[in-house]
């Protein structure tokens, strides 16, 4: 059997130690919304990993749609990531925050004094947001985003982009996935403009396009990747005719940009259709990274293929820190605990073992 996937590779501007990818998760550990100590080791603890890229993190504090998800857009939420960064390097993986905002998912018990829930509809998700204050509340109806809005929302990504290397990241991965903000203009469920940010092809497809171009402005195309999860309706997205479209419009406007790479993610039971996903590989000249539910035979089969050039896990990180050992050994997997995924401590969270 080849073991492609312990090979380093070039990822835009940085050489990986193998082509493991520790996806993004959120954990829900940052009490008041900064990254601190715990994190440090959680990340560090899991840095056999070529590439770690970080939970959700807000740019924007309207951003900030969940309880205890960490924030990077003041100089204080750079210097609470200044940890977690040391400790990855130490363990010599590199690391991207993943820049998530949360758009019209959350609720205003989530987030801090003047933020508001905005989205670029007046649309809301159906369903409940868990609050620390209140438990389980009803979505709101989000406020829809201005041009002044739009503009801001854009430059906050790119300002967060700064201080995460500042902070000694090494790059960003914007969240346009799960139907988070950038998400919810790409998808018509979410996004009912007909003004230039939505209606059309090109509309629905230039909110993640003008965030990709500020933020490569910002800290250079070699160290932005996106996540997308075309045909995923998580977060009450919609399949349409058009979306096909969409998603090849902007992977040809994101790889003539230049950005290191495209994360695909099958998200809750959806998976990429074939056709869409080899499209997407053929108009995008940078590295593609594949996500969901793989095991090592599946990742060597699909590098191999040629079908992608790296390979993330998500949940096998949490009760398995050095994964990248036990996979390439062909040794067995703990188990997480689902009820601690989302809870604030240790347990669940640094306390599996490090064998």
């Amino acid at each position: 059997m080849s073991e492609l996937l312990y090979t380093p590779i070039v990822l835009g501007d940085l050489e990986l130690k193998n082509r493991v990818v520790m996806a993004p998760m959120t954990r829900n550990r940052a009490p008041g919304n900064l990254a601190n100590e715990l994190m440090a080791t959680y990340y560090g603890q899991r840095s056999e990993a070529g590439l770690i890229i970080t939970e959700g993190t807000a740019p924007a504090a309207d951003g900030l749609g969940y309880a205890r998800i960490p924030g990077l857009f003041t100089p204080e939420h750079a210097r609470g990531w200044r940890g977690v960064t040391e400790a990855v390097h130490a363990g010599g993986a590199k690391i991207f925050v993943q820049l998530m905002h949360t758009g019209r998912v959350g609720h205003p018990l989530n987030l801090p004094p003047g933020a508001e829930v905005r989205g670029p509809s007046p649309v809301a998700l159906a369903g409940a947001m868990y609050t620390d204050q209140e438990g389980p509340q009803p979505h709101p109806v989000p406020r829809e985003l201005s041009e002044a809005d739009i503009a801001a929302a854009i430059e906050g990504f790119a300002r967060s982009a700064g201080l995460a290397r500042e902070a000694g990241f090494d790059g960003v991965e914007l969240h346009g996935a799960n139907g988070y903000l950038i998400d919810q203009f790409l998808n018509s469920a979410s996004n009912h403009r007909r003004d230039g940010w939505g209606g059309t092809v090109e509309g629905r497809a230039r909110f993640a396009l003008e965030v990709a171009r500020a933020t490569v402005s910002r800290i250079g195309a070699g160290r932005v990747g996106i996540r997308l999860s075309p045909h995923g309706t998580f977060n009450g997205m919609a399949v349409d005719p058009e979306l096909d479209a969409v998603f090849v419009h902007l992977v040809r406007g994101l790889s003539a940009l230049g950005l290191a790479y495209v994360h695909l993610v099958d998200f809750g039971g959806k998976v990429v259709p074939a056709d869409l996903q080899a499209e997407i590989r053929k108009n995008f000249r940078g590295r593609l990274i594949l996500s969901g539910e793989y095991d090592a035979a599946r990742a060597e089969a699909d590098l191999a293929a040629g079908r992608g050039d790296l390979i993330a896990f998500g949940r096998p990180f949490i009760a398995n820190p050095r994964l990248v050992s036990r996979l390439r050994a062909g040794l067995p997997l703990a188990q997480g605990d689902p009820s601690t995924f989302y809870t604030p401590g240790a347990r669940g969270y640094t306390d599996y073992s490090l064998e």
